[in-house]
């Protein structure tokens, strides 16, 4: 069955031609949706996609017992609660690439709005006015630009500075001076960009970290007649200081494009003031953007449902479709170790060790981890856990999770080795692929052995002695079970035991109490992977 998909917020017919053209997605066109009415309609869909109009809430997501993944055409996800949907096991993507450029020019178009009194002009020219003693502006020529932010948008108009032969100065915690230096950025803590910088223009996300990043405190470090730029996310300002340094002249101008609240109130003080260049956010409103961003997104949404690559994501790994295709049988044997692995442990797990050795190594791993865990909660939990929501989960119970990794191998090409437990008591499971694409099961704590994992499977621990397995079987026999496959290991001869019987049903609680009566059975668990 197709998934079903909605789109609540236009986007180009371009990206709706992407959407429909694929046989694994069904789409419905429900734009300008009020809360109320989302929340009724979101249970229907496995996908949601909107751009910056529609603002997907908690009980939004609260409501969406299907969704599996909510992509937002556009840079940002301000308008998605994140963590909700993170929480709920929902894949959240964007499309970061699709209005760079466009954003990039609009950045600059307002600098040189704000520098050359282009709107004031106009509206004095447009009332009759020949004002022109009154519009002196401010060359760019050998200013300084500072940059908060320095990705994909603030090195567009970086590269634009450049040529008008500006001095470009950047403040990013992920870009080092090197990487700078490649640009013709000199990239300078974030306290000297403030000082130096003649123009600053903002183009950092909205987190908790950059909320009102330029607030009181901040806006009197920058120099005496700073212009303020920003193109990126109203969240960044704290706009009521910035009105009073508008007021005060220790900022001489803004040009903005976002706001804290928006739309702009038509009374806001902003819209009062001569030294202000405002737009309604048309940062990507071209019509090339508008394309880029439409098919992008529903190039990820089919993706998503025919391959279950999430490219763009914000709060899952992103991997490639041919990488994953080479990952997805490590996926399930760490899914299925997971889930065996919480049905056989007794007692409260406080952590969670994978190690990652041989080739498998050398591949990106976080996927397998992240299907590990789970593997790990879904007995556990009915909630419903996801890829998405198992580290959070994890993170929520005080679990600690590591992994390592090593190229050596001493039994195996490759070996996911998953170790759960406490202080007290572990348990160690690993696994490999035969012919890179069939998990088995290789090593339970001591025990060396080879079992498929899958199905139900009777796990009895024993001591090594004669007619053991006959007993067993005969049982089993007689209440009509069959018994598909099996696997041994041993210490030692005539030491202690495991077998792993994979059996085409499960057993009664009866039943399985019978089994752990029999001669030389220490224990008698049955599994569901």
């Amino acid at each position: 069955m197709p998934a079903p998909v909605l789109i609540a917020d236009s986007i180009a017919e371009e990206g709706l031609r992407v959407l429909r053209g694929s046989s694994r997605i069904r789409t419905d066109v429900r734009t300008g949706l009020a809360e109320k009415d989302l929340i009724e309609a979101i249970p229907a869909y496995e996908g949601l996609v909107v751009r910056s109009a529609t603002r997907v809430t908690r009980p939004v997501i609260e409501a969406a017992s299907a969704l599996r993944v909510i992509a937002r055409a556009g840079t940002g996800v301000d308008n998605i609660d994140v963590e909700a949907a993170t929480k709920k096991g929902i894949v959240v993507m964007n499309t970061p690439g699709g209005n760079t450029i466009t954003t990039g020019e609009h950045t600059f178009a307002m600098i040189m709005a704000l520098c050359r009194k282009i709107p004031v002009a106009y509206h004095l020219l447009k009332g009759g006015k020949w004002a022109k003693g009154e519009l002196v502006g401010v060359e760019l020529y050998g200013k300084t630009l500072g940059i908060v932010g320095l990705g994909k948008i603030g090195r567009v108009v970086a590269e634009r500075a450049l040529a008008f032969k500006m001095r470009v100065i950047a403040f990013d915690p992920y870009v080092t001076g090197e990487v700078g230096r490649k640009l013709g950025v000199e990239v300078l803590p974030l306290e000297e960009v403030y000082r130096q910088a003649d123009v600053l223009t903002l183009h950092t996300p909205s987190t908790p970290e950059t909320k009102r990043m330029v607030d009181a405190s901040a806006i009197a470090k920058m120099k005496k007649g700073v212009l303020l730029v920003n193109c990126a996310r109203g969240e960044l300002v704290d706009e009521a200081a910035l009105l009073e340094a508008l007021k005060s002249g220790q900022v001489a101008g803004a040009a903005l494009d976002v706001f804290e609240k928006e739309p702009l109130p038509p009374d806001h003080a902003f819209l009062k003031l001569d030294n202000v260049v405002v737009t309604p956010h048309l940062g990507a409103a071209t019509k090339e953007a508008q394309v880029n961003v439409a098919v992008s997104v529903a190039q990820q949404v089919v993706e998503f449902f025919t391959d279950g690559v999430a490219h763009g994501a914000v709060n899952f790994p992103s991997v490639a479709a041919e990488t994953l295709r080479v990952l997805q049988p490590y996926m399930t044997l760490g899914e299925r170790i997971g889930k065996l692995q919480a049905q056989m442990f007794r007692g409260q797990v406080t952590d969670i060790h994978i190690e990652y050795s041989g080739l498998v190594a050398e591949a990106p791993t976080e996927p397998i981890t992240a299907a590990t865990l789970k593997g790990f909660f879904t007995p556990l939990l009915t909630d419903r856990v996801t890829d998405v929501n198992a580290p959070v989960i994890a993170r929520e119970r005080g679990i600690h999770v590591q992994d390592t990794r090593t190229k050596e191998a001493k039994d195996f090409v490759s070996l996911v080795t998953i170790t759960v437990g406490n202080a007290n008591d572990r348990l160690r499971v690993a696994g490999t692929l035969f012919g890179q694409k069939e998990p088995r099961l290789v090593r339970i704590n001591d025990f060396e052995l080879e079992a498929v994992p899958e199905g139900t499977i009777l796990i009895l621990e024993n001591d090594d002695k004669p007619g053991v397995i006959g007993s067993v079987g005969a049982t089993l026999g007689e209440n009509g079970v069959n018994i598909a496959r099996m696997a041994n290991g041993r210490l030692a001869p005539g030491g202690r035991a495991i077998a792993l019987y994979n059996i085409d049903a499960s057993v009664s609680a009866a039943l399985l109490d019978e089994l752990a009566r029999l001669p030389n059975i220490r224990s008698a668990l049955q599994v569901r992977l």
